[in-house]
């Protein structure tokens, strides 16, 4: 069974209270359907079925591999170098999101 070989990337242990949405998409006026953060900085992104996959593109510019859902109800990380989920029961907390642009 693959495992991830990056938990000692986590700097991100608590879930921020709030969120205004994908970061990214704020800022170019651009929308998201679910949104995933970044738990080596905190960087609040758009996923892979969203049009610009501002989560991913994260990962691949800044080195940091592991990101957790923070949609309701979810509590799923996904490591994207060693392409494996999993959940981290040491993050904890819930975050309030705005709902999706795109109606997801």
């Amino acid at each position: 069974m693959p495992t991830c070989t990056h938990l000692d990337s986590i700097e991100i242990t608590e879930l921020p209270e709030s969120v205004d949405g994908c970061e990214d998409c704020l800022r170019s006026g651009g929308a998201w359907l679910h949104l995933r953060l970044c738990l080596s900085c905190g960087h609040v992104g758009c996923c892979d079925d969203s049009p610009n996959r501002h989560a991913t593109a994260h990962a691949g510019g800044s080195g940091h591999p592991i990101i957790r859902s923070l949609e309701p109800g979810e509590d799923w990380c996904w490591c994207y170098e060693d392409e494996v989920g999993m959940r981290i029961p040491q993050i904890t907390g819930q975050t309030r999101i705005p709902p999706s642009p795109l109606g997801g």
